[in-house]
């Protein structure tokens, strides 16, 4: 639950008082910088200093946004420490997904600048992952693929994806284990 120092540090920060955010910021700043490195590190996603940096920044801006409406929605049921990680992930698992959206298109701008046409190889190769992985999928029930396309392929939260398939949240994360299991046993057979 709520602490006094986070009960105090919050309606500070709230009411702006002098120093509040400062020392939100303070606080919190080691938490953000955990969900930020660990969310990249879960998706296998290396990050340049300048992108965990633009990614907390990200985070404290949203928490700002609004006169402060993320934390004013905050309703003390858990920590704010639980809850702000909650929302930071959320935050960098869409700021990463577009970064790595918009990456792709540079990138792909770049080698089709470079390569004029690409290989055959190189095609084919594409076209048989592309075909194991749906095929993968396909072997999934449907519940299961629809869960591992929502988090993997749209960015889903756990959140989001229990809320459509109607199931607890804190299930979601077992039951793409067992999804994910399962297509890599398809694929190495």
């Amino acid at each position: 639950m709520l602490s006094n120092v986070d009960r105090e540090l919050l309606q500070r920060c709230l009411s702006r008082s002098s120093g509040g955010w400062d020392d939100f910021v303070d606080r919190f700043l080691g938490l953000v910088q955990h969900v930020v490195d660990h969310t990249a590190a879960t998706r296998s996603i290396p990050l340049a200093i300048s992108t965990r940096e633009d990614l907390v920044s990200d985070v404290f801006v949203c928490l700002l946004k609004d006169d402060f409406a993320v934390l004013r929605r905050f309703r003390g049921r858990s920590s704010l420490a639980t809850y702000l990680t909650v929302i930071a992930r959320r935050i960098v698992v869409r700021g990463l997904l577009q970064r790595r959206i918009s990456g792709n298109r540079e990138r792909t701008g770049m080698i089709q600048a470079v390569e004029a046409e690409p290989t055959a190889d190189a095609l084919e190769q594409l076209a048989e992952d592309r075909d194991s992985i749906e095929m993968a999928l396909n072997k999934l029930s449907q519940e299961e693929a629809m869960a591992v396309r929502m988090y993997h392929l749209e960015g889903k939260t756990y959140r989001e994806i229990g809320l459509r398939m109607g199931m607890a949240e804190n299930s979601i994360g077992p039951y793409l284990t067992r999804a994910r299991a399962k297509m890599r046993e398809m694929l190495s057979s």
